[in-house]
């Protein structure tokens, strides 16, 4: 099964942990959208801005602080993911609970360490 997924804060920018785990999905073959502030591209993903109607994602990795999160709630919701992760500094225990009630898997943890170790 592939897994989908969809980054969440995506952007160009090196230094940015959205940024490296877009290329580190790729590298390791799973389809990759991503939806930030400002439009671009990285090795061939689109970043989008608003609210694209992605279909079929499976996982959701934030990259947003919970501040920035509650516009992003329905949306999310809306996509129906299997699981949704926060990464480090994106930890929100309003969103977590209203995607539980969902029946989606909610995972405090590093994407990018996920892959490497192998539990993504």
């Amino acid at each position: 099964m592939t897994k989908k997924t969809l980054v969440i804060g995506g952007s160009t920018k090196p230094e940015r942990y959205s940024r490296k785990a877009i290329i580190k999905l790729r590298r390791y073959n799973f389809p990759v959208v991503s939806v930030g502030l400002r439009a671009g591209e990285v090795e061939g993903v689109n970043i989008e801005t608003g609210f694209p109607d992605f279909k079929d994602i499976h996982t959701v990795t934030l990259y947003l602080g919970a501040k920035n999160q509650p516009a992003y709630y329905n949306y999310l919701l809306g996509l129906q993911p299997k699981r949704i992760i926060f990464n480090p500094g994106a930890e929100n225990e309003e969103l977590k609970e209203l995607a539980v009630r969902q029946g989606i898997e909610c995972i405090e943890d590093c994407t990018l360490i996920m892959l490497g170790e192998g539990s993504y």
